[in-house]
């Protein structure tokens, strides 16, 4: 569906400002709540045919507004069911999402930039630098775009795909709470999680705000001196600000648990000093481990360590009475790493004049 620049689209915003849109256009704000039901747990996309709504307001929405659902120009499916799609937003850029398979649930992985400006030197989507930011809206049609596709509904809602979400806070912020809304999209907070490289102050900003998700961060190493050769974000925000935010977060959130990624990249942060050095860090922090031997990708400076440097690693920490979950890549044969996708049909369409 076009998405013309003018229009207001009506699948980025919460109940609060359709209840205002109702109140402007002079209707009762119950339609406010109607109109969120249609659109988030029906799926319709055709505000036209939203019969239950006053005509006044139908005019309106068809006049004013409009629900973008984004063209999925490239896909790939694994054997494991995984699938990743590569959409196309108004303007013509383009952003990964993956579906993945799990035990009676749907998982998907939203990307919250066109690109990344981090710069993580382990990740393809890094090579390719920062375009813009999606807009709350954009990331909604995400999940449209997923569920239409999949022909199932998503479960869980995972902000790790292209881009770090809390450099773009705000509209990150807008679409975790119509997600999480129960006039909304209706997904638990627990059900959707935000992950992040270590912007400090926005998870600082995320305590105050009470955002409702889980939090997720992205550590990959033990000490500052490898941790900023690999994470260049890192220069700004050593270590030990970042765990002192997560502890700061654990407690404000009540003890919530955290998820502790950690990119096992060999010869990089695989060693038993190192396994050593992250029990240290997260001594007495509530937290689950999720160890990811590296995905590799054409081009890439690292390597997956040995499944026998992994099997020790989560040993050593398992050992230590961390909770620890060894995180194989799902659809590994499907250019998994993120970024790939869109990196691979670029390279096609130079090759074919597309």
């Amino acid at each position: 569906m076009n998405h013309p620049a003018h229009k207001t689209p009506l699948n980025g915003l919460t109940y609060e400002q359709l209840v205002e849109l109702c109140h402007r256009i002079g209707v009762k704000p119950v339609h406010a709540e109607r109109l969120l039901a249609s659109i988030f747990r029906r799926y319709n996309t055709d505000i036209g045919a939203i019969t239950e709504l006053p005509a006044a307001l139908r005019n309106y929405l068809s006049e004013c507004t409009s629900i973008f659902v984004p063209e999925c120009t490239a896909s790939q499916q694994a054997a494991d069911g995984t699938q990743k799609l590569l959409l196309g937003m108004p303007d013509g850029k383009e952003v990964e999402t993956v579906l993945i398979q799990g035990s009676g649930r749907l998982t998907q992985c939203i990307s919250t930039q066109v690109g990344c400006a981090v710069g993580c030197t382990f990740c393809l989507t890094a090579t390719a630098g920062l375009t813009r930011n999606l807009s709350a809206a954009e990331m909604v049609s995400e999940v449209f775009a997923g569920q239409h596709i999949s022909g199932r509904k998503v479960r869980n809602l995972v902000l790790m795909g292209m881009g770090e979400p809390l450099h773009n806070y705000n509209a990150v912020a807008q679409f975790v709470r119509i997600a999480t809304d129960p006039k909304g999209m209706a997904f638990s907070p627990n059900r959707v999680t935000l992950s992040t490289s270590g912007l400090v102050p926005a998870m600082y900003r995320m305590i105050d705000d009470e955002l409702p998700c889980n939090l997720a961060v992205s550590l990959n190493a033990t000490t500052d001196a490898v941790r900023e050769r690999i994470m260049p974000i890192n220069r700004k925000y050593p270590i030990a600000a970042l765990m002192k935010a997560v502890r700061a977060y654990i407690t404000a959130r009540g003890n919530k648990r955290v998820l502790i990624e950690y990119v096992l990249l060999a010869g990089v942060n695989d060693s038993a000093d190192d396994a050593v050095r992250l029990c240290e860090l997260l001594d007495g922090l509530d937290c689950t481990v999720n160890l990811l031997p590296f995905n590799p990708f054409p081009g890439s400076d690292f390597k997956r360590p040995d499944d026998a440097i992994v099997t020790a690693f989560r040993s050593a920490l398992a050992s230590a009475g961390k909770v620890v979950v060894v995180r194989e890549s799902k659809g590994r044969e499907i250019s998994a790493a993120c970024g790939q996708l869109k990196t691979e049909t670029k390279q096609q369409h130079l090759r074919t004049g597309g």
